[in-house]
C-alpha cells in the first residue's frame, strides 16, 4: 500500500506590489545669477596679473602663470554656479591656514572644506569680507614667489 503523505500543499501568498515611492518634484530653478554676479566681482580686479582659465556661464576660473618654481600654474580662486547654490574657492585659504583663523562666524558657517564657500543669496558685508580675504590671499602669493606683481 502506498504512503500519501499527511502534508497539506499550501499555495505561495500572493506576491505584493512593492509600495510606490513618492515621485521627487524637480528643485525649482532658481536663479543664482546675481550671487554670482557679485562674487566675480571680488575675483576680477586680479585677472589682469593672472590667467583666465574660464569666463563662461556659471564660471570664473583664475590661476596664475607657470611658476618656475612647480613647473605649473597655480590655482588661485573660482566662482561657480552649482544646482543649489554659488560657491566661492579661494586656494590661499588652503596654503595659508592661519587666514582661516581670522573670519567671522558668518563667513565661516559658509565654508565647506578648507577653501570653499557657499552661497544662495547676495550678501554685501561677507562678500566684502570675503573681497579682505581675497587681497590677502593674493598678497600671500605674491610674496611666496608665485607671480611678479
Amino acid at each position: 500500500m502506498p504512503k500519501t503523505s499527511t502534508k497539506r500543499k499550501v499555495a505561495p501568498a500572493p506576491k505584493r506590489a512593492a509600495p510606490r515611492k513618492a515621485a521627487r518634484k524637480p528643485a525649482p530653478a532658481t536663479d543664482f545669477s546675481a550671487v554670482f554676479a557679485s562674487l566675480k566681482k571680488v575675483l576680477v580686479p586680479y585677472a589682469r596679473r593672472m590667467v583666465v582659465k574660464h569666463d563662461g556661464p556659471g564660471i570664473y576660473y583664475l590661476e596664475t602663470v607657470p611658476v618656475p618654481k612647480y613647473g605649473t600654474e597655480m590655482f588661485f580662486g573660482a566662482v561657480r554656479t552649482g544646482k543649489r547654490y554659488v560657491s566661492f574657492h579661494l586656494m590661499p585659504l588652503y596654503v595659508f591656514p592661519e587666514f582661516v583663523e581670522d573670519i567671522s562666524p558668518a563667513l565661516r558657517k559658509r565654508m565647506q572644506g578648507k577653501s570653499c564657500f557657499n552661497f544662495t543669496a547676495s550678501d554685501p558685508a561677507l562678500f566684502k569680507e570675503l573681497a579682505k580675504l581675497t587681497k590677502r590671499g593674493f598678497d600671500g602669493f605674491r610674496r611666496g614667489g608665485l607671480f611678479k606683481a
